[in-house]
């Protein structure tokens, strides 16, 4: 616990008090360059507390919890489950994942906009019978 009382007590103190920072707002214009780069690390430990603050505190700051994944198929049911018989399936089935597709549940390539616009990388999922 000494070195952590220290860095309280003395270090800290000290070097805020030997910082060249002016009484008045000319005094600015009056730093030196030597002056100026002395203000540089406590400057930039300020704006990283402000940072994690805003970041941890500000609720723009985060992704919206109600951001929601499916914009608009089925939204009057509590959840969309679609089943599709193997047996209906000729060759292949190529169906929609992103959510947007006008044809659901198959997609309609509309993934492409969305990557597009998004900078994301989904796709469709592809089911095909094995040929013998």
């Amino acid at each position: 616990m000494k070195p952590v009382a220290y860095l309280v007590k003395d270090a800290v103190p000290n070097y805020l008090s030997s910082l060249p920072i002016p009484d008045t707002i000319g005094g600015w214009f009056r730093l030196g360059f030597k002056d100026w780069l002395a203000l540089i690390p406590p400057t930039a430990v300020a704006a990283g507390f402000v940072y994690v603050a805003y970041r941890a505190f500000c609720p723009h700051a985060r992704p919206s919890p109600t951001s929601k994944v499916n914009p608009s198929i089925l939204k009057n049911s509590n959840k969309v489950v679609d089943s599709v018989d193997i047996e209906d399936i000729t060759d292949k089935a190529v169906f929609c994942r992103c959510w947007r597709s006008k044809n659901w549940p198959y997609c309609d390539g509309t993934h492409g906009n969305h990557n597009k616009e998004t900078g994301d990388n989904v796709g469709p999922l592809i089911v095909q019978r094995k040929k013998n």
